[in-house]
């Protein structure tokens, strides 16, 4: 027989385990692998049918977020209602990476199971924040381009070219716009995009005009 099978369940983790300490805490603390610690709490749990009651109860009766932990959640959902979109890990702004770190913590800790109902229920007003961290860098960079192209139309300029264009700049800008509107086109760029876009550059559609600039 195999020498892990017959050692497990570890009863020191299987104890962890029942205290509450999700099975990534308490690789950590041994220092095994995720996995293994895994392997051993199936086996547990199914010796024991009451060992994953016991966890949960543990989890939910641990000490909450305190006040001010509460205070810099309201705080990163605030800026998020605001700004429509998720911070970003890699942002400039040191404040806005930190709220990326925040978010990310609470992710894994939903992953795990541990996440506490205050946290919870209150992250629940934020759509997609357990998503795919890419996607939501993707979505954040979205709006990002759709700010700095509702500046280049307040400076005066004509919609940005992805061709024979003047500055890096009007490119990045002119690529945007011409994938924005090839996704119109195709039925793949999703109504609420569609929306901000009429809403903040009128006439993005139709872009520039042949012989003269288009009327705004």
């Amino acid at each position: 027989m195999d020498r892990r099978l017959r050692r497990a369940p570890d009863a020191e983790w299987v104890l962890m385990y029942r205290l509450g300490l999700s099975r990534q805490r308490i690789a950590d603390l041994v220092r095994a692998e995720p996995a293994t610690v895994g392997y051993h709490l199936v086996i547990a749990r199914r010796q024991d049918p009451g060992l994953e009651p016991a966890h949960q109860a543990a989890t939910v009766t641990k000490a909450g977020p305190s006040p001010a932990d509460l205070a810099r959640m309201e705080e990163v959902i605030a800026w998020i209602t605001v700004g429509g979109r998720l911070p970003r890990d890699r942002s400039e702004d040191k404040g806005q990476r930190s709220m990326a770190r925040w978010l990310s913590d609470r992710r894994r800790e939903a992953a795990e199971g541990t996440l506490s109902p205050a946290y919870r229920d209150d992250l629940a007003r934020v759509p997609g924040w357990t998503g795919n961290p890419r996607a939501a860098a993707d979505e954040a960079r979205w709006h990002d381009r759709l700010a700095q192209l509702t500046d280049f139309r307040a400076e005066g300029n004509d919609w940005p070219r992805h061709h024979h264009y003047a500055s890096e700049r009007e490119h990045t800008l002119g690529v945007w716009i011409h994938t924005q509107r090839y996704k119109h086109r195709r039925g793949d760029l999703v109504p609420e995009k569609v929306r901000l876009l009429d809403d903040a550059v009128p006439g993005w559609r139709a872009g520039r005009t042949r012989g003269r600039p288009p009327r705004r």
